[in-house]
């Protein structure tokens, strides 16, 4: 039973403070060498293989036409189906492919991969230049819209290329995405044609190509394009151009405040902090630091979600965050898991990681269904039940974004630098060190539980550091080490244990009680209202729960809250039940709603005093 209310002051997430950055101060344990193994993911992941891949697949290539694009400019005649930016979607189909078999090698599915990619390299011309949109319907007008996507959909292409050849060794892909990368660079560079990217991706799809090539020049591009914006060389056909929604009204050295489309900022800030590692040139990182407290502090929901309105699928003013009207689209609460992971990278601090969890157990895993088969495009905090997960869009950028984010999970979980490992997630896993010589297993209960027991196995005569997160939602803890409690330093929100060997056992166990939150009084819809949180799982009300109770809210005086059993039709989510006068409430983690019957939900209760 917990009874005790804890108050916490939010806007959300509000840890402060910045470090001096450098390249990559630890670099992510690839997903490639960690096995996920716990109750809460690793079911998911499965589904996610055998339901969410295959609906991508089913939809690009039976039902919406997006292969049938590359099929068509390849026999050199047929219309273009669809949206210009439609090629992204089968580029961000094949990177999850490509990491659902890392994970769950596929004979038939690598297949069908290759498949695509032998029509996907059908339809390049000689030039190097990919895009069907231009080729089948506007060939004629190539390079001469920013907005349209061009470089974006080559950016998810070479993405897809490298993802390719590193789980099959197989670079037919990442030669088309090479070949069109050597085609842009070939049009637009210092010397030669100006150019604006409408939707940031590009950039650090560049810094990757450079990366897997070898080539610093793919780096030396991306930087150039970041360099382009704010100053006014944008250029849209079918009407102005508006720099603050392309995040093109101010040098990007300069800037200090988010605005415009949401998920172009996020993709645009892992650019530029991709570029501040491959170069060592650390100009990017005041501004990242500005615009991360900006987003943090004003801007970001109690999910994780970012960009309130829907106007232009991004930000409006500061402390602007309805619940209803919410706009919180899945690809940029992706978008932040990227962003603050490099974050975390070049700055160790556990606040980047909180970010990463809060969007992973909320904004990200609310965008897909227990079923693997209907996605949120948008993810409101409140609903009058009308409001529902589909099986696809128009525009399916989530979709096929969520089916290439989810199979790297694994990569966010671990990190290496000299001498320390750093366990940023608690995820049960075995996590299989760079060296070669270490190794981390994990066990643990989260999110539903705080315990984390985590075994270390290395060469007998070599001692490794280990550093875990203690993330922003803890404020009670104890750690063991092989048994024995022991008092352990915090650096920028991590433990720090020095010296452990081969064989040791670390118990971390985190009081996770549940917590009642009050958001930052400017922010207007929110004024009088509260949400519940246990741990790093936000909580929901949905009416299919509370027929009765729905209307009611937390009492001020007279709340209570016990943990209750789980719910069968939502795969094992927990809800938690709060006694309050006039009846019960069950709530349920806000990445479970919309699985059952249609209902009203909401994340803000009134709040009362009686």
């Amino acid at each position: 039973m917990y009874s005790t209310l804890k108050l916490r002051h939010l806007c959300m997430a509000i840890a402060t403070g910045a470090a001096t950055a450098a390249a990559w101060a630890n670099t992510p344990v690839d997903f490639a060498r960690v096995k996920i193994t716990d109750s809460f993911w690793a079911p998911r992941l499965q589904k996610h293989a055998a339901t969410t891949v295959a609906t991508c697949i089913d939809q690009i290539e039976n039902k919406t036409g997006r292969m049938a694009n590359f099929e068509r400019v390849a026999n050199g005649f047929g219309d273009h189906s669809g949206i210009f930016f439609d090629d992204s979607d089968v580029y961000k189909a094949i990177e999850g492919m490509a990491y659902t078999l890392i994970n769950n090698p596929d004979e038939m599915l690598e297949a069908k991969t290759d498949e695509w990619i032998d029509k996907i390299a059908a339809a390049q011309d000689e030039n190097g230049y990919i895009n069907t949109f231009y080729t089948l319907a506007k060939p004629d007008e190539r390079w001469t819209d920013m907005d349209k996507h061009e470089m974006y959909c080559a950016g998810h292409l070479i993405e897809a290329g490298v993802a390719y050849q590193k789980a099959t060794g197989k670079d037919k892909l990442l030669n088309v995405g090479r070949r069109m990368a050597d085609h842009m660079m070939a049009l637009f560079g210092p010397g030669k044609r100006l150019w604006v990217p409408g939707h940031q991706e590009i950039e650090l799809a560049l810094c990757k190509l450079a990366e897997v090539t070898g080539e610093k020049k793919y780096v030396d591009f991306a930087h150039w394009l970041i360099e382009e914006r704010g100053h006014g060389h944008g250029v849209r056909l079918d009407m102005p151009w508006d720099p603050q929604y392309y995040q093109d009204l101010t040098p990007a050295s300069e800037l200090t405040d988010i605005s415009g489309h949401a998920v172009r900022c996020m993709y645009m800030y892992s650019g530029m902090a991709d570029v501040v590692a491959a170069t060592g040139d650390t100009t990017y990182m005041k501004p990242l630091r500005a615009l991360w407290h900006d987003v943090v502090d004003r801007n970001m929901y109690i999910t994780g979600g970012i960009g309130s309105s829907g106007h232009n699928e991004g930000f409006t003013v500061d402390y602007d965050l309805p619940n209803l009207e919410a706009y919180c689209e899945t690809c940029a609460s992706i978008g932040m898991a990227l962003w603050n992971q490099r974050m975390n990278t070049m700055t160790p601090d556990s606040k980047y990681v909180d970010i990463v969890e809060r969007c992973l157990y909320n904004g990200i895993l609310s965008g897909v269904s227990m079923s693997g088969t209907k996605f949120f495009y948008v993810n409101p905090l409140e609903s009058r039940g009308d409001h529902h997960r589909k099986e696809w869009y128009g525009v399916a950028c989530c979709p096929s974004n969520l089916c290439r984010f989810l199979p790297s999970l694994g990569g966010y979980i671990y990190g290496v630098s000299p001498e320390t490992i750093w366990v940023n997630l608690y995820i049960g896993s075995e996590g299989a060190m760079p060296d070669g010589k270490w190794s981390v297993t994990q066990t643990t209960g989260y999110p539903y539980q705080g315990n984390v027991d985590i075994v270390l196995t290395g060469p007998a005569d070599e001692r490794r550091d280990i550093r875990l997160r203690v993330p922003g939602w803890c404020s009670s803890y104890s750690v063991a080490l092989n048994g024995k409690a022991m008092s352990v330093p915090v650096e920028n929100g991590y433990l720090v244990i020095k010296d452990c060997a081969n064989g040791d056992k670390i118990d971390f166990d985190m009081d996770m009680p549940v917590e009642i939150n009050s958001a930052d009084t400017r922010v207007q819809a929110n004024l009088g209202k509260r949400a519940v949180t246990r741990g790093p799982l936000v909580y929901c009300v949905e009416e299919c729960d509370n027929s009765t109770t729905y209307d009611i809210g937390l009492s001020i005086a007279n709340t209570s809250f016990s943990l209750g059993a789980p719910v069968a039709d939502l795969n094992g989510a927990i809800p938690v039940i709060a006694t309050v006068p006039g009846g019960k409430l069950t709530m349920v983690p806000y990445f479970s709603w919309d699985n059952r019957a249609p209902s009203r939900m909401k994340v803000w209760l009134d709040y009362r005093n009686n």
